[in-house]
């Protein structure tokens, strides 16, 4: 489409300027068509190369271990399995879990009246023990009834 240009003609009435549009349709069919191959091909390629294992009598990989819990009253205090403690005294139980097993994922849990800065100082004692893997646990809008299990919020 050349609106409004201006063209260069001779006294026949042809054109002797080169047409200086580009036409991008045939350019976007095989654009289309390629999208397609490759949609069509990508979960072809991951599935892999289909190999029979050998048997072995070895052990089977140990599950991951249930979280732990720490829960944070509506009066400040923490706890971990319904043992609740000061602040000051919960470091060294920590400490203690952390020698036990480092990769251990901790839930915090805090009930909502507790100050935001509480439950960060319970956050930082977790990390502090020598924990990687700290989660906070949050109701979802809609979800259980108070006391029932709550969901993970990563």
């Amino acid at each position: 489409m050349a609106m409004g240009s201006i063209r260069a003609s001779d006294e026949d009435g042809l054109d002797d300027a080169p047409m200086s549009e580009i036409n991008v349709t045939p350019m976007v069919d095989v654009m289309l068509v390629l999208l397609i191959i490759f949609m069509v091909a990508a979960p072809l390629m991951t599935t892999g190369v289909p190999v029979q294992l050998p048997k072995t009598a070895a052990a089977k990989v140990a599950q991951s271990k249930k979280p732990q819990e720490v829960t944070i009253d509506k009066d400040g205090n923490p706890s971990i399995a319904k043992e609740v403690f000061t602040m000051e005294s919960i470091v060294p139980r920590l400490r203690e879990m952390a020698t036990a097993d480092k990769d251990q994922v901790i839930l915090v849990r805090g009930d909502r009246d507790v100050p935001y800065g509480k439950i960060m100082e319970v956050m930082g004692l977790v990390g502090q023990a020598g924990f990687t893997k700290v989660s906070l646990i949050a109701q979802a809008p809609g979800g259980p009834a108070p006391g029932a299990p709550a969901g993970t919020v990563r």
